[in-house]
């Protein structure tokens, strides 16, 4: 479910809430490929599923960063903001793959407000910690601690 907040206030009311988590994505071979040629990253474990068939994962998988790039998307699943002028990604503090996506499996995103601040410009910076759960495993696929701005 989508927590939706109107402007600054409502967004600073969310210091340590927890977002819940987002609808599970399978991660397929397209996608991994389109990634791919995007980013230029042609490694065959991402690419060539006879050659990773053989490989250290037995199976194609996908990019961290392809990983990483699905917070944003899936970001708006677990937060709407609304009543502000202009919301930014202003970063990451911390990343971490401690587990391979492999091509086919589902992934979903847990998301808990982890700080929330006023800054310069009638802004105000929200820190969320993320876990990129794979279903099925005991490891995640990705945490990270992204920090995003919003400005009235």
């Amino acid at each position: 479910m989508t927590t939706a907040v109107h402007g600054l206030e409502e967004l600073k009311a969310l210091g340590g809430a927890d977002l819940g988590h987002t609808d599970w994505l399978q991660i397929d071979q397209g996608r991994v490929n389109t990634f791919a040629d995007a980013t230029d990253d042609h490694q065959w474990i991402h690419v060539d599923p006879e050659r990773a068939a053989a490989g250290p994962f037995k199976t194609t998988i996908a990019h961290g960063y392809l990983t990483l790039a699905l917070l944003i998307p899936l970001m708006g699943e677990l937060l709407d903001v609304s009543g502000v002028r202009m919301s930014i990604n202003y970063g990451l503090e911390k990343v971490r793959f401690p587990a391979p996506v492999p091509v086919g499996a589902k992934i979903r995103l847990q998301g808990k407000v982890a700080s929330v601040d006023e800054v310069a410009g009638n802004g105000v910076q929200i820190t969320v910690d993320f876990t990129v759960e794979i279903e099925g495993s005991d490891k995640p696929a990705c945490v990270a601690r992204a920090v995003y701005r919003h400005y009235a």
